[in-house]
């Protein structure tokens, strides 16, 4: 069966704009990761299990996003391509090699989701646009979207669900990531109660314009990302793992920063 590589991505800028309930709406620069990835491939099982996934998960399958993936494919398909998808995972479990390392900010889960939806609407003919696959992949999670697209660049906006592509070359980034695992939920709640500082329509506008290399250059760590210093106030270790001259991915853990 066919491989396919669900990429990480960076955050190059992560910044709050407002609120939307009990969401955060964003301005993010996300840039994919070519040489970090996880590889998906559908292979053959015996046909005892309605869904499988195979492979190294630290989270019962309920709460795995491919699997949440599939429910939310499931969904919005009509009674004809829904048989169709149930019967291919009856047929077939989902393998996963993981290399992108979870509760990393480097967007692992999301990507896994998004290729799953895209290996099936490849693999069943079932005609989905990439804006139908990203209306069902933010019922996934704020991330999907920006992988379904799998521009190489982009900025992201409101909480997830508008992508819009951003020409530029493809940095190479070198990455790490501290053994912590880090809730992105616990991050977002503190910078609300105790750093909520959105920035305005202006700052938002030529963030949009500046090349992720310039801004790189002109914005430091915390000053990139404004879920930087709520994690670093939620997770004290982290601090230790700081290196000069790298950047804080999404809610974290993970730190990069550019190859010259």
């Amino acid at each position: 069966m066919k491989l396919y590589k669900a990429y990480a991505k960076v955050n190059i800028f992560l910044k709050i704009t407002g609120k939307r309930g009990n969401y955060h709406e964003i301005i993010s620069r996300f840039m994919r990761v070519d040489s970090l990835y996880d590889e998906l491939s559908f292979v053959a099982k015996e046909e005892s299990e309605d869904f499988k996934i195979i492979g190294h998960f630290s989270c019962k399958t309920e709460q795995n996003t491919i699997y949440k993936a599939y429910l939310a494919l499931l969904d919005t398909l009509d009674e004809t391509s829904a048989n169709s998808l149930k019967n291919l995972m009856r047929k077939h479990g989902v393998h996963v090699k993981k290399h992108i390392p979870a509760f990393a900010g480097l967007g692992g889960g999301s990507s896994d989701a998004a290729t799953y939806l895209k290996m099936c609407n490849e693999v069943l003919h079932l005609g989905l646009s990439l804006n139908e696959l990203s209306a069902i992949g933010i019922k996934v999670g704020a991330d999907v979207p920006f992988f379904i697209y799998g521009y190489d660049s982009a900025n992201v906006s409101g909480i997830g669900e508008v992508v819009e592509e951003f020409r530029e070359k493809l940095l190479e980034v070198e990455i790490f990531t501290p053994r912590i695992e880090i809730s992105t939920p616990k991050v977002y709640t503190l910078y609300r109660e105790q750093f909520y500082n959105p920035i305005d329509g202006f700052e938002v506008e030529r963030l949009k314009k500046t090349t992720s290399s310039d801004i790189l250059k002109q914005m430091s760590a915390d000053e990139a990302n404004d879920l930087f210093k709520p994690a670093l106030q939620a997770y004290k270790e982290l601090k230790n793992h700081y290196r000069h001259g790298y950047y804080f991915s999404g809610s974290g853990s993970s730190f990069f920063r550019i190859v010259n």
